[in-house]
């Protein structure tokens, strides 16, 4: 690889729920406009040559909330690549309110992932290449996918964000919502209270993300010991962008655009994001498909044995298989 990596530079945060997997590089690199992203490499222990994952997380994620299925692909013979959008995690913040989501517009997060494939993937990871991404990343993954097909062989999406559920209109009917609001000077501030995004233990009973409590208590240890990490409620311009990004993946035309072969997995008890907007999507596309996961909340990695047993079963079936 070529890599070097800064004494001085980012750190993986690490507790004793979850350890840095082995041989880990990490660094900063700067997108295309000049933001700065942490991000992380690893490749297979005892070799392998089956190519690279890119990882790419959802709203409010990190790196290190990934450990462990960082160390299911290392055991499968992959390279894993990952960081930080944009205003989370390690990576740049963007307004003085450190804690809140916040993104000028959808498209900045396309930004981020070109950056990355151009300056690190490419030049330091084994292909194929293989996009593997979560909620918002399957989003932008879609958004992606309909610009560059080159860049990714496949794209494995795990509950991607096509629509949020529980809106009483459209998409398109919320961005304009949120944009009207933006337009008064309100962009920066909360579009819900940061109480609904704080992650604790006394919150397991009722979240919506997890039924494994192991694992979403190495959330909570995460946050507990590295505060820095964490980002709350999105703020109405993240909202307004997000919700126009939905629409425009949503709209008519849209599935034709995507010529990357791409797998969705849906989760059955999604309470987040449209698993009927995911069914719709994967009939609509010429080079993809989905498939339902049974009994699962949204975070389909974070999830029991069984359920993570069903999507890396997909996943292996999906990035072997020579035609879709």
């Amino acid at each position: 690889m070529n890599i070097i990596v800064d004494p001085n530079g980012p750190k993986l945060c690490d507790v004793t729920s979850s350890p840095i997997p082995q041989g880990a590089r990490v660094s900063y690199m700067k997108t295309s406009d000049n933001v700065r992203l942490r991000y992380a490499l690893w490749r297979p222990v005892n070799g392998g040559d089956k190519g690279t994952v890119c990882l790419v997380h959802g709203r409010t994620e990190f790196i290190e909330k990934y450990f462990e299925t960082i160390n299911d692909f290392l055991k499968r013979g992959f390279a894993v690549a990952t960081f930080d959008w944009r205003g989370q995690g390690g990576s740049d913040r963007l307004i003085k309110n450190k804690k809140l989501g916040y993104v000028d517009q959808f498209d900045d997060y396309l930004l981020d992932l070109p950056s990355f494939y151009d300056e690190i993937l490419m030049p330091d990871c084994p292909p194929p290449y293989y996009l593997v991404g979560h909620s918002m990343g399957g989003l932008v993954s879609l958004m992606s996918g309909a610009r560059d097909r080159l860049m990714f062989d496949r794209m494995f999406l795990s509950a991607p964000m096509v629509e949020i559920t529980g809106q009483h209109i459209s998409m398109a009917g919320m961005a304009n919502v949120a944009e009207a609001i933006c337009y008064v000077g309100l962009g920066k501030i909360p579009a819900s209270s940061n109480s609904n995004f704080m992650t604790s233990d006394k919150k397991f009973a009722g979240n919506n993300l997890t039924s494994d409590y192991t694992r979403y208590m190495k959330s909570v240890d995460i946050f507990n010991s590295y505060p820095d990490l964490e980002i709350l409620a999105p703020t109405f311009r993240w909202a307004a962008s997000a919700f126009r990004a939905m629409a425009y993946v949503g709209s008519e035309d849209f599935p034709k655009k995507v010529n990357v072969p791409v797998l969705m997995l849906a989760a059955a008890r999604d309470e987040v994001v449209s698993s009927a907007a995911i069914e719709h999507l994967g009939l609509s596309m010429r080079v993809g498909r989905h498939a339902v996961i049974g009994a699962a909340r949204h975070e389909l990695f974070m999830e029991n044995d069984d359920i993570r047993g069903q999507v890396f079963a997909a996943f292996d079936a999906f990035v072997t298989e020579q035609t879709i």
